[in-house]
């Protein structure tokens, strides 16, 4: 273990420390009254601010709103609860839950049937994503997932009347696009070490018909039977034998990958769904109208159409938790905004409508004001059926960070023909073990 890496792990062991027992039950969080603490990322703000304004005069409650970056946000919140700053609600990752609750930042919130009871009409993959230990910590905030998308003009200049269905026909389909000199590498990729790393991965390990975990938290990454190993051995195939991947996929970002995408340089992508609407905005995109979206492509004899899905949510902290007047008055926020206002999804309607952010509220794909937004750059019996089929990341644990480290790193070896597929995932998990066992 490097010492940066001790570092990392110890700082994080203390700050959670102190944050645990800042949050213990009349240590604190004493103070009642006053108005709600309700801290965001810079997102939608002027959404926030205008919704916050109704809750205020719907409700007679009053909160105290603030947001900062999203790169910098998950750090100043840290900061925050360490310093017992004041916070009630907030914006939380699925990817940070395992970190913040076992920190003492989180409160379930299992005993409160008003948020809960949104949950029968939630993505299944969303509820998922808010449980932690076998408690819930939310309600959903915004969902998306890794899409597969194409650009429907090339494959028609191809003759090919079908997006594929399996990542087999991806590579033929590919290889006849190239033949015609469409594409230099019809297929995109963006493997660059960044935080879109591990979607992109488990899009393909999912597909595959993968895992990177088993049941019990262990490393299943490195079975030859798994599907991980299957999915990586395709991308280093179709870069190095099938050349319809750029070898440059290494160095490729996410919004870079989006650009090439947008240009007409490539016939298929991974690409996050919201995604769609840029893609398909003649402002912003040179093939506005012709991406289309088709379900992820079956991988291998046990593929699915699975995919990747992330979420974010409304937490609430130690601090609302701790006295009932503040703790109904957090519900009361967090059903406003996550849940319904004045009886309709009224801020995932704006969301979507003014930004473009997914949502995982299975009854909105039926809202026809809903549908005929979506119609207007994505295909939305499409989008309904694979987010049916996403999957929470299963690598999310408060180790996640320093592993995705030594992943990213072994599969783009594994990439450049360093190494084999087998190597890597056997690095991978050998060192997702190293660190669940150190805790």
């Amino acid at each position: 273990m490097s010492a940066s890496s001790l570092s990392r792990r110890a700082v994080l062991k203390s700050a959670a420390a102190l944050a645990a027992s800042a949050a213990a039950p009349g240590a604190v969080f004493a103070q009642s009254g006053g108005p709600l603490a309700f801290a965001t990322w810079s997102a939608a703000v002027d959404q926030v601010k205008s919704h916050l304004a109704a809750f205020e005069k719907a409700t007679g409650l009053k909160v105290d709103y603030s947001n900062s970056p999203w790169a910098q946000y998950r750090e100043a919140m840290i900061t925050k609860f360490v310093g017992k700053a004041p916070v009630d609600v907030l914006w939380v990752s699925d990817s940070w839950l395992p970190e913040f609750a076992d920190a003492g930042w989180l409160a379930p919130v299992d005993g409160y049937k008003t948020l809960t009871a949104y949950n029968a009409d939630t993505d299944a993959f969303s509820v998922d994503s808010m449980m932690h230990k076998g408690k819930q910590y939310g309600i959903t905030y915004y969902t998306d997932f890794m899409g597969f998308i194409y650009n429907e003009d090339m494959l028609q200049k191809a003759g090919i009347a079908a997006p594929p269905t399996t990542w087999a026909e991806v590579v033929e389909m590919s290889k006849t696009i190239k033949a015609k000199g469409l594409s230099e590498y019809p297929m995109l990729l963006s493997m660059a070490q960044e935080s879109w790393l591990i979607e992109f991965m488990a899009a393909l390990v999912y597909s595959h018909g993968g895992r990177f975990t088993d049941d019990k938290g262990a490393a299943a990454m490195q079975s030859a039977e798994g599907g991980a190993v299957a999915a990586l051995q395709w991308i280093i195939d179709a870069v190095q034998k099938h050349k319809i991947v750029s070898p440059a996929c290494v160095e490729t970002g996410e919004l870079a990958g989006l650009k090439a995408f947008g240009a007409g340089q490539h016939a298929f992508g991974l690409i996050p769904k919201y995604r769609l609407r840029t893609l398909n905005d003649p402002a912003q995109s040179q093939i506005a109208g012709k991406a289309q979206i088709a379900l992820m492509p079956k991988g291998g004899p046990k593929g699915t159409h699975a995919t990747v899905g992330w979420m974010r949510f409304y937490g609430m902290t130690p601090r609302a938790a701790a006295d009932p007047a503040r703790a109904e008055a957090a519900v009361k926020l967090m059903e406003w905004f996550g849940g319904k206002a004045n009886g309709e999804y009224t801020f995932q309607k704006m969301l979507f409508k003014d930004v473009g952010a997914g949502f995982g509220v299975k009854s909105l794909f039926q809202d026809p004001e809903m549908r005929a937004a979506y119609a207007k750059y994505g295909d939305i019996k499409v989008i309904e059926a694979q987010t049916a089929l996403a999957k929470k990341k299963d690598v999310i644990a408060p180790w996640f960070g320093e592993w995705n480290d030594v992943n990213g790193a072994a599969w783009q070896q594994a990439i450049g023909g360093k190494i084999t597929a087998e190597e890597a995932l056997k690095r991978s998990a050998a060192k997702w073990d190293q660190l669940k066992k150190q805790g």
